[in-house]
């Protein structure tokens, strides 16, 4: 079967170098991996089958085994280096974990220490309970949730290229969105077009619900079901990301329809103001909290200090549901220090619920040598329909 990979071998072979040597560092034997993103970086293997229980197994000696079902054979042959699959029976009571204890056993891993990633949409608690209560007595295990998260963290120059075409195509989302909004229209329409436009160029579902409301929905940012239409006067906010071989570029943006109401272009010139400094203090060396503050600072200096939010942006990279939001995020403290090749989505947003007025402007740049790229080409003025 002819593989579906979007890396090279040689990509593949240097992330997995790269991972060894951080195993290595924190005294790890092993990795016990349940998050898809990790799997999908390391050896391409492109899924969602990990709703179910899945793991892979990658040791400081280079041994890669993926344990899951019989229905991603197939897939993990497909898209994946992966070079030994195993299978878990589905039956009633069935005991998967036992079946990677079998796994661990056999790459002799007996009393060695094991990285799990237990910070994982896969691993819900009760099968999380269960692998520790299958691995305790055999193996000393730490938590190594973040261990290859902080090495997808920074992109390769082959990761930037697709985040480079995510952008373009958010772009297209905009552009098509924004033709589509206008006074009596359907919501639904103007959410098909944006997904439209980025499925028409190649593009992937996002992690998560493409982010749209109108009226009192404007002032939401996340995504509820009930579709309406735009009335004469309105406002509309998309928040949406385009993804393009499961990496993502973000855009947000209120649009208003018909009458500017009154104090909304003063929201909108502080959330301009406010994401410019953002992206001054996106600087290779500084801790990503100073993002924050940049944010903070400003809209507290123009009295919106009751509009924002208390973070202001995170992480981009390729992502599985149920989030497009990566590690790490923009929020006071953050430790993190910001190096060339992160890529961040910065957002502004500014609701004031006694008004109920909303404004948001927001875009993903890279982190170069010198400081932040934004990758949008959409202009950063409001959108008048």
């Amino acid at each position: 079967m002819e593989k579906n990979l979007h890396f090279s071998l040689d990509e593949f072979a240097a992330r997995q170098v790269k991972t060894i040597a951080e195993m290595q560092k924190n005294g790890i034997e092993a990795l016990v991996l349940f998050r898809q993103e990790s799997m999908y970086w390391l050896t391409g293997y492109d899924t969602f089958g990990y709703v179910h229980f899945q793991a892979m197994v990658f040791t400081a000696a280079g041994d890669l085994v993926l344990l899951t079902r019989s229905a991603d054979r197939l897939q993990a042959e497909f898209t994946s280096v992966v070079p030994d699959v195993r299978i878990w029976v589905d039956v009633e009571n069935a005991t998967p974990e036992a079946d990677l204890l079998g796994i661990l056993v056999e790459l002799g891993l007996t009393g060695k220490t094991l990285g799990v990633e237990w910070e994982a949409y896969g691993l819900t608690a009760a099968k999380g309970r269960r692998v520790e209560a299958a691995l305790a007595d055999g193996f000393p295990l730490v938590d190594a949730s973040l261990l290859i998260t902080r090495l997808r963290a920074v992109k390769s120059p082959a990761e930037i290229a697709h985040v480079r075409r995510a952008a373009d195509l958010a772009d297209a989302g905009l552009e098509a969105a924004v033709a589509a909004t206008g006074p009596g229209a359907f919501e639904g329409d103007i959410l098909a077009d944006l997904q439209g436009a980025i499925y028409r160029g190649g593009g992937d579902d996002p992690a998560n619900e493409q982010i749209i409301g109108s009226g009192d929905g404007a002032l939401m940012c996340r995504y509820f079901t009930g579709r309406r239409h735009l009335e004469a006067n309105d406002l509309l906010t998309l928040e949406f990301a385009a993804g393009w071989r499961h990496y993502h570029a973000a855009l947000m943006r209120t649009v208003v329809v018909g009458e500017v109401p009154a104090g909304l272009e003063d929201m909108h010139k502080g959330a301009h103001e406010a994401l410019l400094a953002c992206e001054e203090a996106m600087r290779p060396g500084e801790p990503a909290g100073a993002v924050f503050d940049a944010h903070a600072v400003t809209l507290d200096r123009l009295g919106m200090t009751d509009f924002r939010l208390n973070a202001c942006g995170y992480s981009l990279g390729t992502t599985f549901a149920p989030n497009w939001m990566d590690w790490p995020m923009f929020y006071a403290g953050q430790s993190y220090e910001m190096r060339p090749g992160n890529v961040f989505f910065a957002h502004m947003i500014l609701f004031d619920a006694d008004r109920g007025l909303a404004m948001t402007l927001a875009r993903t740049s890279l982190i170069t040598e010198t400081g932040a790229e934004p990758l949008s080409k959409a202009s950063l003025e409001m959108i008048r329909r």
